[in-house]
């Protein structure tokens, strides 16, 4: 669970509300610590696991109202924030069955595998910052999954060469076998034509799901809303540009420039205005 692989919601930017900055500031240590446990460091795999169960002491010490056992300071801080806001500790735990998740599994067998990866890894972000909010209602929730989902999924294709080298393959297995793709073809950056239809699939799904939660944006009120606009547009960007390379995100990792901030940031803005999500799925430019 890498927290900086896609930032699937905003975390304490100059957009979000002064007074949410500290809890969601503590949140992210949180989130931070668990995700340095799980990929960090030499330790070995029972090592991960010992410091897991000793973060989950934590949070079950908040859980029950006592001192934490380990890290009483980072603890004691979540236990304030928690309590303040009502937070559930349900998107914690979560988190750190994907923690335990990064340590113990390197393929998925099929999509709804790695969805199941991505609602412990990626959705309680989304959970949390609405439950900071007040606005976590079913429909909002089920949005926020999406945006979520559809950021890490993001993240993943970006970094399809960088997880080879940790021997992770985040592409589903049915997937890479449906189109005719070995792990060979990407232990050598091979961006041929099965590639290139395997990737325009992950790609495609991406795109809809993001789409799909897009609305919860125009829901949420203020800098928030504005800045969650920002987030789809800025993941919807980062799709055209790994197919305008043709979907070869081996040779260089895809990345946005000047150009490609000043278009996401005028279809923010136009989205803002307009209370619509009106995606365009192709860059204004034409096929760059």
């Amino acid at each position: 669970m890498d927290v900086d692989q896609y930032e699937n919601f905003p975390v304490a930017s100059v957009l979000v509300p002064r007074a949410l900055r500290a809890p969601i500031g503590i949140i992210y240590q949180v989130v931070r610590t668990a995700g340095d446990i799980a990929d960090g460091g030499d330790w070995s795999a029972a090592d991960r696991h010992a410091r897991l169960a000793d973060f989950r002491a934590g949070l079950d010490a908040i859980a029950q109202r006592r001192a934490a056992p380990i890290d009483p300071l980072l603890f004691g801080k979540l236990a304030g924030v928690v309590a303040q806001y009502r937070l559930p500790l349900a998107p914690f735990y979560d988190l750190l069955q994907a923690c335990a998740d990064d340590i113990d599994t390197r393929r998925y067998a099929d999509r709804a595998a790695l969805l199941d990866y991505c609602r412990h890894s990626a959705n309680p972000l989304g959970h949390l910052m609405l439950h900071l909010v007040g606005a976590a209602t079913p429909q909002n929730l089920a949005d926020a999954d999406a945006i979520c989902t559809a950021s890490q999924l993001i993240g993943l294709w970006l970094d399809v060469g960088a997880d080879w080298k940790k021997d992770r393959v985040y592409i589903p297995l049915a997937d890479l076998q449906r189109f005719d793709v070995t792990e060979a073809q990407i232990a050598e950056g091979v961006a041929n034509e099965a590639w290139a239809a395997l990737m325009a699939h992950q790609v495609s799904f991406a795109r809809e799901t993001l789409v799909r939660g897009a609305p919860l944006a125009l829901r949420i009120p203020g800098r928030l809303g504005f800045e969650l606009c920002g987030a789809v547009h800025s993941g919807l960007r980062f799709l055209e540009r790994i197919e305008a390379a043709g979907y070869d995100v081996f040779r260089e990792r895809p990345v946005l420039n000047t150009f490609d901030w000043c278009v996401v940031a005028a279809r923010t803005v136009n989205m803002w205005l307009s209370r619509r999500v009106g995606v365009q799925t192709r860059s204004i430019e034409g096929n760059a």
